[in-house]
Order: C-alpha cells, then structure tokens, then sequence
C-alpha cells in the first residue's frame, strides 16, 4: 500500500515536473525564440491606422459664389439578419424604394423594391446572412434631404417595435460628398465627381491635381474595443486639403445665359444650342453654357453620352456669315473695302462654280456696304477673291486663329478645319462654308475687333488659391497672341457691324438691338453638311448670331449657335433664333454691369438718355403718371393717400427706361406689404426700402414667395428667390420675364442671315 502511494507520488510529482518543463521550455520559446515576431505582430493588432480624407478644394465664380464643394452626405448600410429576425423586409423594402426612386416613376420603384431584396436576401455560402450590405450607386453619398426622410423612417419603424430606440437594420453611415450648390448651372465648365471619388470632366478632372489635396492618417495602439491605449505611442500626419479655384465666370451673367438659351430651347427645339460670353478686353470667360445640359449631383440620371458635350470648344461647324468678319476686317486693313462702291448681287461665278446670295435673284446693284447688312455672299466673294486675293485671304484666315486651338483652359478643344485648295474653296470661306470652325475660335476673332485688333488667349480660369491662407500659387493674366489688324481697322470694322444691328429695314441682326446702346453684330445662317454624306443637307442649318456691347468700349462679347433649330423648313426665321437671345443676355448684363445708356433710344417709348428723376412729392398720382410718361418711365403706387409723399429713386437721382419710380401715397408704415412675387431683388429691395421694411432674401434669382413678420416699424420681410426659369413652373405665376423687366422688346420682323 505504502509502495503504491510512492509511485503514484512519483508519477504525479513526474508530471508536474515535465509539465512545468514543457511550461518553461515553450515560455522560452514563445518570449525569447519568437518573441520579437511575436511582439510585432501584436503591435499590428493593437494599432489603429486610420486615414483622414482632405477636403477638395472649392470653385468658385469671380465673387467668390461656390459652383462645387464638398458637403455632408451619407451611404445607406443594411443588416439583414435584424431586418429578417423582426420581420421588417416589406417595410424596409417599400420605405426605401419610396425614397430613393422618383415618385412618378412606377417602374423604377418596382426594380428598386427588387434590387433591395434581393441585397437582403442574399447568404453567404454557410447560408447565413452577411452582416451588412450596402446598395451601390442608388444608396452612395446621398443628400443629407434623403438622409432626413431616411431618418424619419427609420423613426416610424423604431415606434413599431417592442423597445424604444431598437435597431432596425438601416444604417446611416457619414460621408463627405462633392456637391454642386447651382446644379446645372456651367456643368460642362465644371464637370462632375463620380460616387467612387473619381473626377469624370471639366475643371473637376483638368485641375484634380490641385483640388484633391492628400489624405492624412491618425496611429495609435487600441484595446480589442478600439479604445486608445494609456500611454499609447501615437503618430498623426493631418491632411492637406485641395486648392480652391476662382474663375473668370459671373454667377448672374450664367444665368442670363442659361435662361435665354432655355426659351429658344423651347421654341426651336435645336439638337444643341451653345453661347459664350466674354469680356473682349481681357478674353476672360464670362459666361458658357450648352443646351442640353446634366446636374453634376445627379450625373447619372443624364442617359445620353451626348449631352456631357462642351459644344463650344469640342464641336466644329461651318460657321456661316459670322465668318464674314475676316473677309471685311481684311479688306479694310488693305485699304480696298470701300463701303459706297457697287456691284452687281444675285451670283457670281468662280471657275466651274456659281454662287449664289441667300436672295437667289440678289437685290440688283447695291454698295457692299448694303451687302454688308443684307449678308450679301456674292459681296464678299468680290471682296476676298477679286480684291484681296486668295493667298491674303488664307493669311488673314490663320492670323485670325482660325485652323489652330485657341489653347483655352478648358479640355476637349478642336482646332477646325480650314483646308482651301481650289478657287471656290476660297471663294465659299470668304462667306464661311466649305471650312469649320468652333464657338471659341469665332469668339476670339470677334473679340480681336472689338478690343482694338489684339487676338487674346480665352480662358476661364482667374487664380488658384491655398484654402487655408488665401496665397494665391497661380494666377493667370490675360495674354496678347498677336495683332491681327490696326486700331484704326478695328474701329472701322465695328461701325460697320453697328449698321448690321442698327438699320431696322434691311439689317440681319435687326433683333439684336437694344434701345440705348451701340451693338456690332453678325448673324449666320449655314447649311449642314451630314457625316459621310456629299453636298449641303435639305432644311438643316446651324443658326448664330455674334455680338458686343457698347462699341465705343465693348464689355461685354455673346456667341450663339444653334445646331439645326426647327425653323418649319423656312431659314428666312433664322434671325428669330440667336439674335434675340443676343439681345436678352446683353441687355440685363450691361444693366447689371452698371453700364447706362448711351445713345439716343428710337423705338416705341422712348427715354432719350440716362435722365434725372424729378420731384414728385406733393403732386397726385395722375399728374405723376403723366409727367413721367413724357420720359417712358413707368410709375408704380403703393397706399390710398391722394398726393406723393416719398419717392424712390430720390429726387436727382439718374435713371434709365429700365426702372420704375416707385411713390407712397400715405405713411409707409401704414401700407400693407405688396405682392413682390416675379420682381427682381433689385425691384424688391427698391420697394421695401421706400415702405421702411427690413428686407433679406434667402436664394438667387426673382421673388418667388414672402413672409412678413412683425408690425409697423418692426416689420422684416424675407424673400424666397428662385432663377426664372423655376418660376415659370409655377402655375399661374403672374412674374414678369426678366426681359421685360429690363425693357426688351421683341421685333416681329424675321431677319434672313
């Protein structure tokens, strides 16, 4: 017994003796052998690398008004083993559907109810549900407005469920966003940030390099619930956030542009319409827009690959009479356009080839000045072929920058084709067919007329700027190409295409005037040639008009082309397409720019010139009315009083046939607050300064609603601003068109090229 009792000592003592050496051997082992490689691997476990996102740079217009930055946004994440086990999949999958398709859209929210299922549905290969899935592009970076009717919903299913606050296997997971504040407006000068981060067009990818800036990153050593350590080694890089870049672009001049090009959309139905404005002096980029157009926050939405296009600087046309412009600056710089001249209009015949004037049978013998207005092609094949000849004519041609980029700062540019090899190749360029160009490239060349004779280097970008400081890293000044005519020809040259616009009898640009000012212009009216097609196709055109205002010192340059506009088969209705439009941008941008009147105004109601507004005070309402008439300024009353007791503007004050004068008839805090719905800011602002209302706005654009808070001398008016072209969505909306509020008025004559 007792020898029993000493093995089993001896075996159990035995054990413990080789465990503990096993112990001691395996500690040796994992600490001292191992222990470096070991102690490594558990720093990789313990240590948090996280990176932290730069924010890219922001673009903004001249005065600083945002077109992209980054925002908030959010990615939706599913758990669907917690939408399954509390029975949610129907309420989730509507709810959802509801949300992020269009609610008119019957068929998108049936495939989107789909697609939602079946990412919950879905099981790993074990046949358990994964742990999260999220709902590609459709759940990516949404707005923070669909966030918040996510979050509702979210709220509605937590009321249903036994527990406050319980989960219910939608997630909100915060993001950053790139976000276009103006929407469609200069899309195609901006481009757009795809849903992977990846800049897809436009300035967001020719000038990602200084916008993206680079990532940080924050490590540090964590326990398993990702709680910092105590005396944790920490490493932190921050991050160097993007280049902000201003622009040459004028938020209010864009818009002028795209709501004109919005109504000639409408009515003519183009396959695109492109303008372009600039300042001639400088070739900065004022204003470009194209029609159609996308919503960067919506890039997806856009199907037809066609309207990402930049028209005008990546689509080339046979110009036209536009072109027109060389030929006469050329011939006047060498002395051999005489505008009193005659010669016979109707055809001409070059080698084996008659041309023709748009006027078939011509208008008998008439000066080339006449040709000039009336857009005369036989004119200006007499003028470039017979009097400047044909190597000068290509001379003039390259000197203009046509054949040759521009190099503007703006991708996808083409440099046309200008290819003459035969006299009527010559002969049909000196009218603008049988070569191409593009918007740029005509801009530029009228531009080297209005400034004086300088070709300039267009382009869109003003200065790149560090966010944090303002240090401007690059700024880009305008730069002179080359001289292409004297000063002297230059002026010639404008007076001349002042006529164009100015003789309502027989001028093709007759729509483009505008009471008060100088314009020079040119329309152009060209066939199409079809691809792979041979000879000019029937009914098909590409409509334009160019322009700059006033001439004495041009601020402001306009093209406009229109790509085949639906004119019922009549090209004779070509001038009722671009020179209207013309009109309307130039007009409220010269307002705008504070540019008075110049010029004594002969249409229909006229104010002579910038005149002084007299005191009305003490006068009644009618003798008012009837003293101002006599000058085309309207008068427009607020309260029952019967005599003037304030004015606006005051008495002194200059004003033009654009405004209004605006009278009380009794004491301002007394008058209920008018209607502004449709009125410009400008307007608004006029009217409650004259009622004694503090006034602010929220939006850009004209008065689409208000709200008044407060009584008699504590009263605050705040105005909800939409752009017009939202304001005419609005049914039986009485606002008035922004043309008419700055005094345009429609010709109801057809100008012919």
């Amino acid at each position: 017994m007792t020898k029993m009792v000493k093995l089993r000592s001896l075996l159990i003592g035995g054990g413990f003796t080789l465990l503990f050496a096993v112990l001691v051997t395996r500690l040796y082992w994992v600490q001292v052998v191992q222990g470096e490689e070991l102690l490594s691997k558990a720093k990789e476990k313990w240590a948090m690398d996280k990176e932290i996102p730069p924010i890219r740079g922001t673009i903004t217009d001249r005065n600083g008004k945002a077109l992209a930055e980054d925002a908030p946004s959010y990615t939706i994440a599913l758990e669907p083993e917690t939408i399954m086990n509390k029975g949610l999949e129907l309420d989730v999958v509507k709810g959802l559907a509801a949300i992020l398709s269009p609610a008119d859209d019957a068929g998108a929210v049936m495939a989107m109810e789909d697609k939602i299922r079946t990412r919950i549905n879905k099981k790993k290969e074990d046949g358990k549900y994964y742990a999260q899935v999220e709902l590609g592009n459709d759940g990516w970076k949404i707005d923070a407005e669909t966030a918040d009717k996510i979050k509702k919903m979210i709220s509605d299913l937590q009321s249903k469920l036994p527990k406050k606050n319980e989960s219910t296997g939608i997630l909100l997971l915060p993001e950053q966003k790139r976000f276009y504040p103006a929407e469609t407006m200069a899309s195609h000068l901006i481009g757009y940030i795809n849903k992977e981060d990846k800049p897809i067009m436009g300035l967001e990818l020719t000038l990602d390099k200084y916008l993206r800036g680079s990532p940080g990153w924050l490590i540090y050593e964590k326990d398993r619930k990702g709680v910092e350590l105590p005396d944790s080694q920490s490493r932190y890089q921050p991050a160097v956030n993007g280049d902000d870049v201003k622009l040459t672009l004028d938020k209010n001049i864009q818009f002028y542009i795209e709501s004109a090009l919005q109504k000639v959309n409408e009515k003519f139905k183009p396959k695109s319409i492109t303008a372009i404005a600039v300042d001639p002096q400088t070739m900065e980029i004022l204003g470009l827009a194209n029609v159609p157009t996308f919503n960067p926050n919506k890039y997806w939405e856009t199907k037809e690959t066609r309207d990402f296009l930049n028209h005008a600087v990546a689509s080339q046309y046979e110009p036209g009479s536009t072109f027109k412009l060389v030929t006469l600056a050329a011939t006047v710089e060498e002395g051999l356009f005489n505008p009193n001249e005659t010669y016979q209009s109707g055809s001409i015949k070059v080698a084996d080839r008659r041309l023709h004037d748009h006027n078939i049978s011509g208008w008998g013998k008439i000066s080339y000045l006449e040709g000039l207005k009336r857009s005369s092609n036989v004119a200006f094949v007499k003028l470039g072929i017979e009097k400047l000849g044909q190597d000068k004519l290509r001379q003039y041609i390259t000197k203009f920058g046509f054949g040759a980029r521009t190099g503007i700062d703006i991708s996808g540019e083409v440099p046309g084709i200008v290819n003459m090899r035969y006299a009527p190749d010559f002969a049909t360029a000196t009218y603008g067919q049988g070569l191409t160009a593009t918007a740029i490239q005509q801009t530029a060349a009228y531009a080297a007329v209005a400034n004086g004779g300088k070709l300039m280097w267009p382009h869109l970008i003003k200065e790149i700027t560090k966010p944090d400081t303002g240090e401007v890293i690059q700024k880009f000044e305008p730069k002179v190409i080359r001289e292409v005519v004297s000063e002297k020809t230059a002026k010639q040259v404008s007076e001349y295409l002042e006529q164009v616009v100015s003789d309502q009898d027989i001028g093709t640009g007759k729509r483009a005037y505008i009471d008060g000012y100088r314009i020079a212009g040119k329309t152009g009216t060209a066939n199409k040639v079809l691809p792979g097609e041979k000879g000019y196709a029937e009914g098909r055109w590409v409509i334009s008009f160019i322009g700059y205002a006033p001439i004495e010192n041009p601020r402001i340059l306009v093209t406009i082309i229109a790509d085949e506009p639906d004119l019922g088969g009549d090209y004779h209705r070509g001038g009722e397409v671009a020179a209207p439009a013309f009109r309307e941008i130039v007009s409220q941008s010269l307002r705008y720019m504070g540019l008075a009147p110049t010029t004594v105004q002969t249409q229909p109601a006229p104010v002579s010139e910038k005149t002084k507004a007299p005191d009305l005070t003490g006068m009644t309402l009618d003798q008012a009315k009837s003293l101002m008439n006599k000058s085309g300024v309207s008068v427009e009353s607020y309260g029952k009083g019967s005599t003037v007791l304030a004015q606006l503007p005051a008495p002194d004050t200059e004003i033009g046939n654009s405004q209004r004068i605006y009278v009380v008839l009794e004491q301002p805090e007394h008058v209920s607050i008018p209607n502004l719905t449709g009125k410009s800011l400008r307007d608004a602002m006029e009217v409650c300064s004259l009622l004694k209302v503090r006034c602010q706005s929220v939006g850009e654009g004209y008065v689409a609603a208000q709200t008044l808070e407060g009584t008699e001398s504590e009263r605050v008016l705040t105005l909800s601003l939409k752009p017009y072209s939202e304001l005419l969505e609005t049914p039986d909306n009485p606002a008035e068109s922004p043309a008419s509020a700055t005094g345009s008025k429609t010709d109801k004559n057809a100008a012919k090229r």
